[in-house]
């Protein structure tokens, strides 16, 4: 049709292209946030199970060399044996429990009977005085210990975002692995770690602060976000739709308007009568023709004699 031929344009061309393009980025975008909405919900109903699952023994679901799978982790686990302080870590910049304070988690080496050791997270002590130095951690307690708490996979750059820095003060480390701290010990270390939720016999004196469970009551914003992005690729057509009616009335308003203005389109126009006479002339016109008829006519030339 031609009064559609204006999609032709470049302008218009660009526009539907970019229209093209924007709906399938959408609909992917919405895609994506439905699979973190998923991961989401299937990550917080993990660790409602493993939380609520039967504590089990450390070598059940870990070993050395060996990390707790996935479905495992968050799982409660037991262990026994005697904490090495010699060997005991801080983790740098740890946030405690209110969400703002800045501190260190204090890893402490659980030797077993068969000699491996297994690496337990007694919990987080804030920061202070001078940073470069071993923080004063409290005691753990002595002789034979049996622990509880939350099995957990062993910390990456990759996976915790945590940069791992090198040229730290002795003792002091940015992540918590199984790995890394086998090379220190010189011993079998079990993959993973615990986070340490119970201890018995019950320490006395003040205790590193227990690190809470993860928080799995929320399910996020994805679900919406998903939603609005196919939203957003719905009203991409409808958008293309308005735009191109609204150009389409512009356009046929403007010819309209071109034919009224065109020479000879408009109304014909009479003629404009001539202007009347002065009436003074015509008075002027009226005397004199009076005059003429009341002068008596004029006397006839005689040429001799009587008549």
């Amino acid at each position: 049709m031609a009064v559609y031929r204006f999609l032709l344009s470049r302008q218009w061309v660009i526009v539907t292209l970019l229209g093209l393009v924007l709906i399938p980025v959408m609909i992917k975008l919405g895609f994506w946030q439905l699979h973190r909405h998923q991961s989401r919900v299937a990550h917080n109903q993990l660790i409602t199970h493993s939380l609520k699952a039967v504590p089990t023994p450390i070598d059940r679901l870990t070993g050395v060399g060996r990390e707790p799978a996935e479905h495992d982790q968050y799982r409660t686990v037991t262990a026994a044996g005697r904490y090495d302080t010699r060997h005991e870590v801080v983790v740098r910049q740890r946030t405690g429990a209110d969400g703002h304070s800045i501190g260190y988690f204090v890893v402490t080496p659980l030797i077993r009977r068969d000699g491996s050791a297994v690496l337990v997270n007694r919990g987080w002590i804030p920061a202070a005085g001078d940073l470069t130095r071993f923080p004063k951690v409290p005691a753990p307690p002595r002789g034979h210990v049996t622990v509880r708490g939350r099995i957990m996979a062993d910390e990456t750059s990759a996976a915790s975002g945590i940069q791992d820095r090198k040229g730290l003060p002795p003792r002091q480390v940015m992540l918590i692995n199984s790995k890394q701290q086998a090379k220190s010990l010189h011993r079998r270390v079990l993959g993973g770690n615990i986070q340490l939720t119970h201890t018995s016999p019950r320490p006395h004196g003040k205790q590193p602060a227990a690190v809470p469970p993860p928080d799995h009551s929320g399910i996020g914003p994805h679900m919406a976000y998903a939603v609005q992005w196919w939203l957003f690729a719905a009203a991409v057509p409808v958008g293309w739709v308005v735009l191109v009616r609204r150009e389409l009335r512009d356009r046929l308003e403007a010819q309209s308007e071109d034919r009224e203005t065109e020479p000879g389109s408009g109304p014909e126009t009479e003629p404009e009568p001539e202007p009347d006479s002065d009436p003074a002339d015509e008075t002027a016109a009226r005397t004199d023709g009076e005059a003429a008829a009341t002068d008596p006519p004029p006397a006839r030339a005689h040429s001799g004699g009587r008549d």
